[in-house]
């Protein structure tokens, strides 16, 4: 049921008409009874922000911290729109208020889609209606599908706690997925008793681990809002648990994410160790992870391994040429800066798989860091050709 596995939520989607293809294309959470809910948002640090962002954090911010619902669409994101696509996004949390019986600021708005285009208004306003008559305790499918664009497939996760509270989600992307969140889009629920403050907590200390850790092409979108609610239902308070739950459904999302990358055939986790800080492993690691030359060697299953050196070199980070490894999983290439004798067989066997695990030691310290990418193919070239 994904988003709202936890208790006291509904969803539903529609096709409304912005996808010229018929598609599902506009979708609601909302809370069940109508009833303000604990909410935080993260949100795109580009400064090129979309207006569905702007409204949404002037909404959180006006509340306290406090939402009603969540409408969304796909197809159109909205952005680069101007003063037009700032009130357009307001109206459309006006439309959503005035069919849910509250107040327009309690509605928090997210688009995805083609930038520059203004919102069709039509289409979303003759949808509204029938959108908030399509919600359903097990609706949160149907608005999983209607939040895809290039998704080729949904992104929903569950996790069930010990602690007695459920906290599921939703998500989009599959692009321009880069630091500080995606091109992407993520509603995540919980049963769990939280304050503002504590989802706020919560979410930002999962960022690091999930879509923080996460770049396609190193491309930062206009869009990207992470967004948490708090029904209460299960009357369980647990903030440490609480934190746990939201960072792991993060993660899984994250990871969907990365395996549904426009073109990708592969997912990459880019670890870098030995680093002489964190910010330098983190530098060093998302050096290699956006390098053009490395992303298309491992779709070729190519263990260049040089072309590793070459990005943690340029990446700014601490580095000595003498003290760096290398290792494609577990089969090790390069020790001390120069190629090590290894089992050909088995790295041709760990460059096949579909998960690929590459690995640095820069030899200078306690430093560590993960980012989550793929590979490049010729499929997103022809994915990202035009506009169309």
């Amino acid at each position: 049921m994904s988003v709202t596995a936890a208790a006291g939520f509904r969803a539903g989607g529609v096709a409304c008409g912005i996808k010229p293809d018929g598609a599902l294309d506009l979708a609601l959470v909302t809370t069940e009874g109508r009833a303000p809910a604990a909410a935080a948002g993260v949100f795109t640090t580009n400064r090129a922000t979309a207006a569905p962002v702007l409204v949404s954090r002037v909404h959180l911010s006006s509340t306290g911290g406090r939402a009603v619902a969540v409408v969304l669409n796909s197809g159109n994101a909205n952005a680069a729109s101007g003063a037009q696509g700032r009130a357009d996004a307001a109206r459309t949390c006006a439309l959503v208020a005035a069919e849910l019986g509250c107040r327009p600021e309690e509605v928090l708005v997210c688009s995805t889609g083609l930038i520059g285009i203004p919102l069709p208004m039509g289409p979303v306003a003759s949808g509204v209606p029938t959108l908030t008559r399509s919600l359903r305790a097990d609706g949160g499918p149907t608005a999983a599908e209607a939040i895809r664009t290039t998704d080729t497939v949904r992104k929903e996760v569950v996790v069930d706690t010990d602690a007695g509270f459920v906290v599921g989600g939703m998500a989009k992307g599959s692009a321009m997925l880069a630091p500080d969140m995606a091109t992407m889009l993520a509603v995540l629920t919980t049963d769990a008793e939280a304050t503002p403050q504590q989802l706020d907590d919560a979410l930002r200390a999962a960022m690091p681990g999930s879509f923080h850790a996460l770049s396609v092409d190193g491309c930062t979108s206009t869009n990207d809002t992470v967004l948490l609610l708090a029904s209460g239902a299960s009357g369980r308070s647990a903030p440490g648990p609480l934190a746990e739950a939201v960072a792991e459904a993060c993660a899984s999302l994250a990871r969907q994410m990365a395996g549904d990358a426009e073109g990708a055939t592969k997912v990459v986790e880019v670890r870098v160790e030995g680093a002489a800080s964190d910010e330098d492993a983190a530098r060093a690691a998302r050096a290699v992870a956006e390098s053009v030359l490395c992303k298309c060697s491992w779709y070729g299953c190519d263990p260049y391994w040089g072309r590793v050196v070459s990005e943690l070199g340029s990446s700014g980070a601490a580095f000595d040429p003498d003290a760096v490894a290398v290792a494609y999983g577990p089969v090790t290439v390069c020790r001390h800066g120069v190629a090590c004798p290894h089992d050909a067989g088995a790295l041709a066997t760990v460059m096949a798989a579909p998960h690929l695990s590459v690995n640095a030691d820069l030899g200078l310290g306690a430093g560590s860091a993960l980012v989550l990418t793929n590979d490049l193919t010729h499929a997103y070239v022809d994915e990202n050709m035009g506009t169309s």
